[in-house]
């Protein structure tokens, strides 16, 4: 066998494993954020892509999440996650390559059709691949590291995602001011980079150890994993919630980009940053939401962020009126603040509540159904959202304020909705609906909402105070950041002596 699995791991095999695993975290992050993102939609209406197809490619990644069905079948019958993760995520890469070779293949409309067709391949072996690895790492990984081990790989691959996409959509717009006639080509060699990178990435799985997996005796009936959650009252009701509110979030996120990119014609770099200020401000706020989660309930968390979330698609139409204005860019900046925010606690709790409330021992199949339900929802989304884009293109609605008098006379224009901006309406009334149906959610521990708020302000007021105590005290900056907000008083004086030693 050419990956073959170990009885047992010595810790020095653990050890070998979990650095390779770190390795592969930042490295095929920086691979992902130089081939998705800004830059694969920026790509995509270079070659004529309209809101359909932006929707279309929004979906793709997660409709090709039902091929981790038959990838469990798959694994129990050749019983080896490390050659399956291999070979799939390596024609992952291949696909990027291969889109890297569009410029210089095919004409626009062609070229629009084969990144389709190539992005739905790099998804279906990026499910299969991926689903093989998370059983992977469930028996590789010791229990009491888990959350330590994987928080930190996410800290550093978010950081080196941060700053990969910053410095590619400075490429990009670089590039396309400086060689006009080939601007293509830009992309190109952002696929090309991101190809090497993966390969890299490829090389450190290929070096990672694997368990030899344990045999299950009892099998489930696929129906009865199905019916079971849904005869649950309270968790159909969660099913219910998590379907509507994953639909909203679908309808609106893919097309954030597009509405800055092209009706608020902004930059690739500007556009980056604001995604990386959200994305900053989202891991900042992920561990003050987790403790109020802790504390309280998901539900309580939930019943704060999410109506944070539908006022900020709300703030969206106001960013043009109906082009940008002086306002523009202020309002975007506060909108990707509150977004991080809001999105931070979502996620999170969207998650833990699913895992809370499902009973002990049946858990793998109701987080299997909410999965199957959530990827239907978050899938189909987009698509409805692109036709719906496609339909109000040409649609108008403004109401004006009209002053006539015999001085003088003036309007002003209250509202004006152009294209997009009818189905941030629909996404904003099913949103609301959501937050309505997550109140037949039952959750122990649950608190009213002015409770939440007042903890989130608390904790922010405290955050705060502990910035200035850094700011006035001689600890350097990188490791005031460090530290800020999350350390204890106790611990961020132990900083500050263990400074003074060194």
């Amino acid at each position: 066998m050419i990956f073959p699995t170990q009885e047992i791991l010595s810790n020095n095999d653990i050890e070998l494993s979990l650095k390779n695993v770190t390795k592969d975290g930042y490295i095929s992050q920086i691979m992902v954020n130089l081939t998705t993102g800004p830059i694969l939609i920026s790509f995509a209406l270079r070659y004529g892509a309209n809101l359909f197809i932006i929707g279309l490619l929004g979906a793709i990644p997660t409709l090709c999440n039902f091929f981790q069905i038959p990838t469990i079948f798959l694994i129990e019958r050749l019983r080896n996650r490390r050659i399956i993760s291999v070979f799939s995520l390596t024609f992952y890469r291949i696909c990027i390559f291969a889109i890297g070779l569009i410029p210089f293949l095919f004409m626009f409309e062609a070229g629009l059709i084969f990144l389709i067709i190539l992005l739905t391949l790099q998804s279906i072996f990026a499910s299969v691949g991926h689903t093989a690895w998370n059983f992977w790492m469930h028996d590789l990984i010791p229990q009491k590291i888990l959350g330590k081990f994987f928080s930190r790989r996410l800290l550093l691959s978010t950081g080196m995602g941060l700053i990969t996409s910053l410095l590619a959509g400075i490429f990009i717009d670089i590039w396309k001011t400086t060689f006009v006639d080939i601007e293509d080509l830009g992309y190109s060699i952002l696929y090309f980079l991101g190809f090497i990178f993966g390969m890299i990435s490829i090389y450190y799985i290929s070096k990672i150890s694997e368990p030899v997996m344990m045999r299950v005796e009892r099998k489930q009936k696929l129906l009865k994993m199905i019916s079971e959650p849904c005869r649950d009252k309270n968790y159909k009701n969660l099913l219910v919630f998590l379907f509507l509110f994953y639909f909203t979030i679908g309808l609106t996120v893919p097309f954030f980009t597009v509405y800055m990119l092209e009706k608020l014609q902004l930059s690739i770099t500007l556009v980056t940053c604001f995604i990386v200020i959200s994305q900053i401000v989202n891991l900042t706020f992920l561990k003050l939401w987790g403790s109020l989660s802790d504390r309280f309930s998901n539900k309580s968390v939930l019943n704060v962020s999410c109506p944070l979330f539908v006022c900020c698609i709300l703030a969206w139409i106001f960013t043009s009126a109906p082009e940008r204005y002086w306002l523009t860019i202020p309002l975007l900046f506060l909108i990707h603040i509150l977004m991080g925010i809001s999105l931070a606690g979502t996620t999170l709790s969207l998650s833990n509540i699913s895992l809370k409330l499902a009973p002990k021992g049946k858990a793998n199949w109701y987080l299997g159904v909410t999965t199957l339900f959530t990827s239907i929802s978050f899938g189909i989304a987009p698509i409805l959202g692109g036709l719906c884009a496609y339909f109000f293109e040409l649609s108008e609605l403004y109401w004006t304020f009209n002053w006539n008098s015999p001085n003088n006379s003036g309007s002003i224009q209250l509202l004006n909705l152009q294209g997009m901006d009818f189905f941030f309406i629909i996404a904003i009334i099913i949103g609301i609906f959501a937050i309505f149906r997550l109140r037949l959610v039952k959750e122990e521990g649950e608190v009213k909402n002015k409770i939440i708020r007042n903890e989130f302000m608390s904790e922010i007021r405290k955050s705060l105070r502990s910035l200035f105590r850094i700011g006035k005290s001689k600890v350097p900056f990188i490791t005031a950041i460090s530290i800020y907000p999350w350390q204890s008083k106790r611990s961020f004086k132990k900083e500050k002596r263990r400074n003074k030693i060194s």
